[in-house]
């Protein structure tokens, strides 16, 4: 299960290399979306601290959810999703690995650009580090979440806004804890219960989705 998991994933990080262009754009996208925030609202700096964190929260989950479509779709399309499954291997193995690299395509460049980035909303010390923390805990979930969506939309039209419409329910839970963390730094107070409550968010996405978006997958190929 761990050589097919890191075949998995090391072939999905393969070839987003050959495809450097829509691997770079949801990080695009969210540079660019969260850019645009402070030349609108204005540059006092306490209304930036207040409204940083849900805004760069928001622009995470927006771009994952850009990408996320594409996540079996070009397996799919050549038939080796099929061959994958055909062979026996785990489909749950393959729908981690998927995820995994998604995340690491996607969700890890926005955690290293997210202390960059709330410098544009005048956010520095520890609101930072706790905005960083909590994007390392959310993110994962928001590709785990997407594999799921993207399993069951496989195949389909219009599958990106179905995504959009099965998924964002279900990052919401994320979204609030994420930014409540930072809220609470700036506060006075500790993040410790929404980083718990995130990990076990995350531990409980790690456990289920996987599975659930192997059972999408072998329906949609059949």
């Amino acid at each position: 299960m761990r050589a097919l998991f890191l075949a998995v994933y090391l072939r999905d990080l393969r070839l987003a290399m050959r495809r450097r262009i829509e691997a770079l754009l949801p990080i695009v996208f969210f540079v660019v979306a969260i850019s645009l925030f402070p030349l609108g609202v204005g540059p006092e700096p306490q209304t930036l601290r207040q409204i940083g964190p849900g805004i760069v929260w928001v622009c995470a989950l927006l771009a994952a959810m850009l990408s996320v479509t594409n996540l079996f779709a070009g397996d799919f399309a050549d038939g080796s999703l099929e061959q994958l499954l055909l062979t026996g291997h785990s489909a749950v193995v393959i729908a981690a690995a998927k995820a995994a690299a998604h995340w690491t395509l996607t969700g890890l460049p926005l955690v290293v650009a997210a202390p960059l980035i709330g410098l544009l909303f005048d956010t520095g010390g520890q609101p930072l580090a706790t905005l960083a923390i909590s994007l390392l805990l959310g993110t994962p979930m928001l590709s785990l979440l997407g594999s799921v969506g993207a399993a069951l939309t496989l195949g389909l039209r219009s599958a990106g806004v179905l995504i959009i419409l099965l998924v964002l329910p279900l990052s919401i839970p994320a979204l609030i804890f994420g930014t409540a963390a930072v809220a609470a730094v700036e506060a006075g107070q500790s993040p410790e219960a929404h980083y718990s409550i995130l990990g076990a968010l995350l531990i409980f996405s790690a456990l289920t989705a996987p599975p659930a978006a192997a059972a999408a997958l072998r329906i949609s190929v059949e």
